[in-house]
C-alpha cells in the first residue's frame, strides 16, 4: 500500500497544484485563442455576407433600371422634344400646346398625335400596349409617330409614379385621355380589365393631373354606349344614359360622373366626347367592318345580326378623319383649369359633346360597301343579336358639338371604307385574284 500511495501521490509538496495549474492554463489559453480565432471568422463572414447582399441589392436595383422602359437623363430628354410645340406664341393659329395623349399607340390615338404634330403642336404620347387585339398593329402605329417626331412611352395609366414623373418633366397644357378597355361583348370574358383601365386608370391620371402645376386642360373619350337602352333618337347630350347594356357602358357612365367630380372639387377644365363608331385607316381589328373585310379576303363567312321581330342592325358610323376634327376642336376650344396644387380657384369648364355623323347606316348595307370596294361577295350567315350588351342602333344629334366646336362631318361611309380598304390591302400586303397575303 505504500508504494501505492507514493506512485499515486509524489513527495514534493506543491508540485501537483503546480502542473494541474499549468495544464489548465494552457488549455484556457487555447480555449481563448481558439475563440477569439472563430469569432473574427464569424466577423469575417457576417462582413463578406453583407457585402455580397449590399452587392447583390445593388445589383438587383440596377437590373430595374436599366429594365425599366422610362426614366434617364436620355429619356428625359426624348420627352422634352417631343413635348415642345413648334407653333410660335405670335402664329396665326395661336402658341402651340403641349399634350399628353394616353392611349397614344390606339387607334384615334394615333390620328389625333398625328394631327397635332402636323399643325405645330407639342405631343408625348404613352400606350400599355395590351393585347387585347394584335399589339404588332399598335407597335407599326407607334413606329409611324416616331418617324412624325411623337414619342410614345410604354406605360400604364394606372402607374402613378410615371405620371407624376412625366408632369415633372413637361408642364403639359393638355391631356387627350384616349386610353381605355374598348369593346362591349369583351367585356363579359374578362369584366376586371374594363374597371381597371376604364375607371382605376382614369382616376390615377385624374389624380396626376389635379397636383400637377399647372393643371392641364383635359378632354377625353367617353361613348355613345352610355345612351344605352334609350329609344329616343337621335341621341342627345340632355338625354337619360342612367340605362347602361353592357359593363363597358357602365364603366364610361361612371368616367363621366367621376371626371364631373374632379371638375367640380379640384377645378379641373374637362371635356368628355361620346363617340358614335369610329372607323377607317389603322383601325381596330376587334370591330365589325375590319373582320367583315378580313373574312371576305379569306372566304370565311362573316356573321350579320338582326334584331328583333328581323329589324336590321344600325350605326352612326363616324369616319376617323371628323373624329379627329371633334377632338381637335376640344383642345382648341378647352378653357383652363383653375386649381392648383390640388386646390380649386374658382369654377372650370364642365362640357360633355356627341361626335357623330348623323347619317346612320345597316349593317347589311355596311357588307353591300365592302363588297363593292373589296369586289368580292360575302358569305353571310345572318342571326339573331344575342344578349351581350349590344344595341339596336345608334344616332347622334351633334347640334351641340357644331355650335360650340365648329364640328361637321364630311365624310360619308362609302367614301370612309373606300380609304379603309385601300389601307387594309396596302398594309396587309393582298394582291387582288391571289388568296396569298400576309395577316
Amino acid at each position: 500500500m505504500r508504494v501505492l500511495e507514493d506512485d499515486l501521490f509524489p513527495s514534493t509538496p506543491g508540485k501537483v497544484k503546480i502542473e494541474r495549474a499549468g495544464t489548465m492554463n494552457r488549455q484556457l489559453h487555447r480555449c481563448f485563442a481558439s475563440t477569439s480565432t472563430m469569432f473574427l471568422w464569424a466577423l469575417f463572414l457576417v462582413a463578406m455576407t453583407a457585402s455580397y447582399l449590399s452587392f447583390q441589392s445593388f445589383v438587383d436595383t440596377s437590373s430595374k433600371y436599366f429594365a425599366a422602359s422610362w426614366g434617364g437623363l436620355h429619356w428625359e430628354r426624348q420627352i422634352r422634344a417631343s413635348a415642345a410645340p413648334r407653333r410660335p406664341p405670335g402664329s396665326a393659329d395661336g402658341a402651340g400646346m403641349s399634350v399628353l395623349v394616353t392611349g397614344a399607340a390606339g387607334f384615334v390615338g394615333t390620328h389625333c398625335s398625328l394631327a397635332l404634330r402636323k399643325r405645330g403642336d407639342g405631343v408625348v404620347g404613352i400606350d400599355n400596349f395590351n393585347a387585347y387585339y394584335d399589339p404588332s398593329l399598335k407597335k407599326a402605329r407607334k413606329a409611324l409617330l416616331s418617324s412624325h417626331g411623337v414619342f410614345v412611352v410604354e406605360g400604364d395609366i394606372n402607374d402613378g409614379r410615371l405620371l407624376a414623373k412625366l408632369f415633372d418633366v413637361v408642364p403639359f397644357t393638355h391631356v387627350l385621355h384616349l386610353a381605355a378597355q374598348a369593346g362591349v361583348r369583351y367585356a363579359m370574358e374578362n369584366p376586371a380589365s374594363y374597371v381597371h383601365s376604364n375607371i382605376a386608370g382614369l382616376v390615377t391620371l385624374l389624380e396626376a393631373c389635379k397636383d400637377a402645376d399647372p393643371q392641364p386642360a383635359i378632354v377625353w373619350a367617353s361613348s355613345s354606349s352610355v345612351y344605352g337602352l334609350n329609344d329616343k333618337v337621335p341621341f342627345s347630350e340632355r338625354d337619360r344614359t342612367d340605362q347602361p347594356a353592357s359593363l363597358y357602358a357602365a364603366t364610361k357612365k361612371a368616367g363621366e360622373e367621376i371626371t364631373h367630380t374632379y371638375n367640380h372639387i379640384y377645378g379641373l377644365s374637362i371635356t368628355g366626347l361620346r363617340f358614335f363608331t369610329v372607323y377607317g385607316p389603322w383601325g381596330r381589328p376587334d370591330m365589325a367592318y375590319f373582320s367583315f373585310t378580313r373574312n371576305i379576303l379569306q372566304g370565311k363567312p362573316i356573321t350579320v345580326y338582326r334584331g328583333k321581330d328581323h329589324v336590321d342592325l344600325a350605326r352612326d358610323f363616324t369616319y376617323i378623319d371628323d373624329i379627329v376634327k371633334g377632338c381637335l376642336g376640344s383642345l382648341d376650344t378647352a378653357g383652363k383649369s383653375t386649381g392648383t396644387g390640388g386646390k380649386k380657384r374658382g369654377p372650370a369648364a364642365y362640357r360633355i359633346f356627341n361626335l357623330g355623323n348623323t347619317s346612320p347606316v345597316t349593317v347589311p348595307n355596311l357588307v353591300s360597301i365592302l363588297e363593292k370596294h373589296l369586289r368580292v361577295k360575302a358569305k353571310k350567315n345572318v342571326v339573331e343579336m344575342p344578349g351581350n350588351g349590344d344595341v339596336p342602333f345608334t344616332h347622334a344629334n351633334i347640334s351641340l358639338a357644331r355650335e360650340q366646336l365648329g364640328y361637321k362631318p364630311t365624310t360619308n361611309l362609302d367614301v370612309g371604307l373606300k380609304k379603309f380598304v385601300k389601307w387594309y390591302l396596302s398594309y396587309y400586303g393582298y394582291t387582288r385574284g391571289s388568296k396569298n397575303f400576309r395577316q
